[in-house]
This record gives C-alpha cells, structure tokens and sequence, in this order.
C-alpha cells in the first residue's frame, strides 16, 4: 500500500526535477516506491539498494505489472532518475551510486526478456494478458487487490441513515486478550499518577471539599512533590473512575476492583468528560475527541500526522487556532488512548477494547472479529466477506496459512467453494496464488473442477508448470469469474472502476463474446462494463452482449 514516506518522496522529486529543469517520470518512479514499499520492505529513500533494484525490475515488475517490453527503457529510465535524486539529496553516497547505475546496465537488455516471459506472471497478470489486455497497472478485477476490496461483497438494500456513530455500522475489531489488557491497565501513565495522587491525599490526611473536589492548597502542593501537571484532572477521574469515593476514602484494593472497569470508565471520561483541554491541550479538541476516537476506531489503521491536521480543518478547529499535534498525540499516548511517535495517530489495543465497550454500554453494535487463523476454510473466507481492515485481513491470511502445508491450504480452500458464489471463489484462488511449487499436486487435482479448472491452469502456467492449455471458452469464463469479484468495489467506487478497466480492461474482441459463456452471472458484468467503460464502442458492445446473454437464459 502506499504510504505517507512515498508521498513526500514524491513530491520532493517533482520539486526537484522542477528546480533542474528535468522533465522527470513522477508516475512511474512512485510505481517503483509504492512496489519497493509493499514487497521489499523499504520504508523511505535510504533504503534503496542495488539490490533492491534488480528485485523490483526482474521479480516483480515482471510478476504483478502488465506492461509490453518495449516499455522497459521507460521503467529503467526512472530508476536512473531516482538514482540521481538520492545521490543529489544525500540520500547514498557516491559509491552507491556507482553501484546501482552499474546494476540498471546490467537490467536494461534483460528486462524486456522478464516482461515477456510468461511464466513469471502473477494470477492477475496472466488472467489479464490471455484476455489480451495491453496494461493493467490496478486492474479492477485483479485477485491481489480484490481480497481487500470484496468487504461489500453482500449487496444491501438502499437505505436513507445519517452519519452520527448509532446509524453508521462500526467495522468487526480484534481485540487483544483480556491478560495482556489488564496488564497494560494497570501501566497507563493518566491512571498510574491518578492513582498515586490519592495514596498521597490519604497518606497525609488531606480531604478534598465538601463539593468533593481537590483543594486549591492541595493541587499546588501536589504539582511540586509528585511531579504531575493537572491534579485536579487526576483527582476528578479518580472519583469518577471509582478508584476514590467523593469523601475521599480510596477503593482500588479492595477484592472487587477490576482494572479494566475501571479503563472502561477512564474512556468514558476521556473522550465525552468536558475536560476543558486538560485532555488534548485545546478545550476545542477535548470537545471533538469523541469523533476523533471513532475515527481512528473505524479506520483500524494508523493515520499521519498531516492528515490529522487535514481532519481538524475540516472540523473547523486548526482555524481556531495553531493545533500542535504531535504534542496532542502526545497527551493521548499519556492518557493511554494513542501509540507514542511523532509521525502517526494510532489507537492503542487498550483504547480500542475502551471504545468497543463504550459502544457496548451506548446500545450501539460493535462487532467483535473472530481469530480466523484457527477457522476452517469456509469460516476464514466468511469472516474475509463481512468486512475488516486490510492489515487485519492480511494478518488474517498469512496466520491461517502458517498453521497449514500448501497442500493442505489448497485443498481446503479450493474443496470449500467448489459451487460457491464467485466471490467466494475468488477469495481462495487470490490465497492459493500466494502459494509456491510446493502446491503443485494439490492444484492439479483440482483441473477436473470445472469452476475451478481455468484457476487451476493459470496457477500452474504462471509458475512455468505443466499445463493444458485454455480453451477459448475457458479464458471467457475466468474473465467474468474475476471480474465479479471486482463488482462491490465498482459499485462502491465507479469512476476508479471506469478509469481502471480503460487503462487494463478486457478488449472489444472479448467483450463482444462474453454473452457466449456460461456463468451465471455474466448478465450483471456485462451491464456494468456496459455502464462503466469510456470507450463508447466497448460499452456499445458490453450492452449488447448483456442483451444476447439475457436472452439467451430467458430462451
């Protein structure tokens, strides 16, 4: 996935080549950072190698871009750019240099050979080639994106709701086991100096006011002997998190003190207390933290700090002033709701099990997700369908696979939808394609399959395996089968979907003869590349054939 260091890498090199005069290849350089990110684990400029280099243009270019050879110079050509960039920035240091330029000679005659050779290709890679597709750089239907974007998988019926946290559904979380929550309870900073404030309080008879609040003598001298900056918010949670009674008699040793009762009761107070800024820093922000909170719990995901920034102006509250997120991160890192850094805003374990349970007791639904690593193959890809972020998805996946052998993995998946709905499908051929050799055998037994024989060749061929080769009924088949499972994703985003299929999409040639196929839901693909395609002939075309298919099943 891309992420924030590809972003101003890139907009670092525009600014470069700007200042050179250089008419520099920003796409295609940030091709080269999105791949380097997602499959090397290169997570900012430094980390480029020669190396590095040569995986990217021999492994996986050839592997997951649909590109024609002739395009190779192109590809070489940024990375020769980008060489000059890190070496102008400081990025490596002239040796480097030499040695990655020396390593671009060496790739530039056999990259067009790596494009070409068809036993390098990925599922999608070759799915899309035998349909004669010229690119494909985020094809629609491609199997390596399509398991993060199936979620809607289940059409709903249109209905009116607003956007406030009762009618919008929360996401499924995973929540981390009770042990390991209680234990982090039992450390965050806010609830530690809370508690200590009122061991103080009782150690030296002190009381708090008849309204139960801490006397002004008390919280200065409390500033100055236990090193906190806001006692009166510590003593405030403490009563309102039960850890004191307003007269002042602690009750956090007692046998029915329970550390994350008292956590549940601390979010609470935390993100709907009008705390007046003692939260965040900014009385606006402590006002605003709510959203904020279920923002982060929606997203499931870390989010930048510019972003961040972007969020509060939209919400109107950097206009009322200079909003210091780092140090507002900061705060709720104290307050044990967010991961300490200076670069993301992240909801810790602790907060998102104080969230789910603060719905809980609103009345709100929370789902909470299963451990698919242990699930059968059925439940995983259910769980998969309902909806989760991409990382847990990914975790999800890769933990269910290490507690199998590939044969086994195949075997399950495969077994499990033979006669399944194609999305469901299309989720086990996308987890069987990130299986190797070792898979083999358990793919070939699947060729009798008829469903699931063309899926079966693609894996063996694109692994440069013996095969039959794909008739042309069978290439028609596996064209519609996987660009069902694109389906939720067009629905949910048209114009990606349109700008996607004129970039990579099947040709008219093939369009046109779809009708012939029989899958049983070529209808509803058709009408919506009859809907979605800018090329007004193909869509002509996707419209007509739809036409030939329904009435071929009405015949």
């Amino acid at each position: 996935m891309s992420i924030e260091w590809v972003n101003r890498a890139v907009d670092d090199l525009r600014a470069w080549g700007r200042a050179r005069g250089l008419d520099v290849d920003v796409d295609e350089v940030r091709l080269l950072c999105d791949y380097a990110s997602d499959y090397l684990d290169v997570n900012e400029l430094g980390d480029f190698t020669p190396v590095a280099f040569e995986e990217l243009l021999l492994n996986i270019y050839p592997r997951k871009v649909i590109a024609p050879p002739e395009s190779a110079p192109e590809t070489v050509a940024a990375a020769r750019t980008l060489v000059d960039f890190l070496l102008s920035t400081e990025e490596i240091g002239g040796k480097m240099a030499v040695r990655m330029r020396s390593v671009l000679d060496r790739i530039e005659p056999e990259m067009p050979i790596a494009l070409a050779d068809t036993s390098r290709f990925g599922m999608a890679k070759s799915l899309f080639s035998a349909m004669g597709a010229d690119s494909l750089e985020r094809a629609a239907g491609s199997t390596e994106s399509a398991i993060l974007s199936v979620s809607a998988a289940q059409e709903e019926p249109a209905v009116e709701h607003c956007d406030c946290p009762g009618c919008s559904p929360l996401p499924s979380v995973r929540l981390a086991p009770r042990e390991t929550l209680v234990q982090s309870a039992l450390r965050v900073p806010l609830l530690t100096d809370a508690r200590r404030l009122v061991q103080w309080m009782l150690a030296g008879g002190r009381t708090p006011t008849v309204k139960g609040r801490l006397r002004v003598r008390d919280a200065t001298e409390a500033i100055a002997q236990l090193s906190v900056t806001d006692p009166g918010l510590l003593w405030e949670l403490a009563v309102h998190t039960g850890l004191v009674t307003v007269e002042g008699t602690a009750i956090f040793d007692g046998e029915d003190f329970d550390p994350l009762d008292i956590w549940a009761a601390t979010v609470e107070f935390v993100v709907e207390k009008e705390t007046g800024g003692a939260v965040t820093g900014e009385a606006s922000l402590d006002e605003e933290l709510y959203g904020l909170c279920d923002m982060l719990y929606r997203l499931q995901a870390p989010v930048p700090i510019p972003l961040v920034r972007e969020y509060l102006d939209e919400i109107g509250l950097v206009e009322e002033g200079e909003i210091d997120v780092s140090e507002v991160v900061r705060r709720l890192a104290y307050c044990g709701m967010a991961e300490p850094g200076d670069e993301l805003l992240e909801l810790t374990p602790l907060a998102l099990w104080g969230l789910h349970r603060l719905y809980t007791d609103l009345g709100i639904e929370a789902p909470q997700a299963a451990d698919l690593a242990l699930a059968d193959a059925p439940d995983l890809i259910e769980g998969l369908l309902s909806g989760m972020p991409a990382e847990m998805a990914e975790a999800d996946i890769e933990g269910w696979l290490r507690h199998r052998s590939p044969a086994q993995a195949v075997a399950e998946l495969l077994g499990s939808v033979s006669g399944a709905p194609s999305v469901a499908r299309g989720i086990a051929v996308t987890i069987v394609d990130r299986l190797g050799p070792d898979a083999e055998e358990a793919v070939r037994a699947f060729l009798e399959e008829p469903e699931l024989r063309p899926h079966a060749i693609h894996w063996l061929t694109a692994r440069g395996l013996a095969a039959p080769a794909l008739t042309s009924e069978e290439v028609l088949w596996m064209s519609v089968d996987m660009l069902v499972l694109a389906m939720p994703s067009a629905e949910e985003d048209p114009e990606t979907f349109a700008e996607n299929m004129s970039a990579s999409g099947p040709p008219q040639s093939v369009i046109e003869e779809m009708w012939r196929v029989d899958h049983p839901e070529v209808v509803e693909v058709l009408e919506l590349l009859g809907r979605s395609l800018r090329d007004h002939n193909a869509a002509k075309a996707a419209r007509k054939a739809a036409f030939k298919a329904r009435s071929r099943a009405i015949g």
